[in-house]
């Protein structure tokens, strides 16, 4: 298994969900359990001695490979969902995305000082979900944040609107 073989994997969905949008479906790099167990091993070397406690997943695809790195990491899992399906008292931020406005929150109780977290999401397009995660996670004034994507959109620059003092690393560049 290589990069190559990796990024192949990834389906282009043409105009999804609205013309001019090239959509990286990561269901058919996930499906193939090759794959899928490579993705999970080489995000996992890049992390594995930086001491991360906390995994913060992006809702919804954020929530795949954030869970398994967790796990490998020996680390907690949070997850950062859209308004309305977090119970307890939460944070929220809004922001603008790709294709429109949302709101991201996290549980007031999900992280501590100490901690240092590894925000995951399934890929950087425009940034604006990321940085609104970021906005979030600093808000406990946590020890260190990094940040991760599986696919980096390198085009739409999105990297540019992401904190400089958070480093970010993605497995694959389209």
């Amino acid at each position: 298994m290589d990069l190559e073989q990796v990024k192949n994997s990834v389906r282009n969905i043409p105009d999804y969900p609205k013309p001019g949008i090239h959509f990286k479906d990561v269901s058919t790099a996930y499906q193939n359990s090759d794959v899928f167990r490579y993705i999970a091993e080489e995000i996992h070397e890049k992390y594995k001695d930086l001491g991360i406690t906390k995994v913060v997943g992006i809702e919804s695809r954020g929530f795949i490979l954030g869970g398994v790195l967790a796990d490998k990491l020996n680390a907690g899992f949070v997850p950062v969902r859209k308004p309305g399906k977090l119970p307890a008292k939460k944070y929220s931020q809004s922001y603008q995305l790709e294709y429109g406005f949302d709101t991201l929150e996290i549980h007031q109780d999900a992280l501590v000082k100490d901690d240092i977290v590894l925000i995951h999401d399934d890929l950087l397009a425009t940034g604006g979900t990321i940085s609104a995660t970021i906005d979030l996670v600093h808000l406990f004034g946590v020890s260190k944040i990094y940040a991760n994507f599986f696919i980096e959109l390198d085009f739409l620059q999105g990297i540019k609107k992401i904190d400089e003092a958070v480093p970010v690393w993605s497995l694959i560049h389209f």
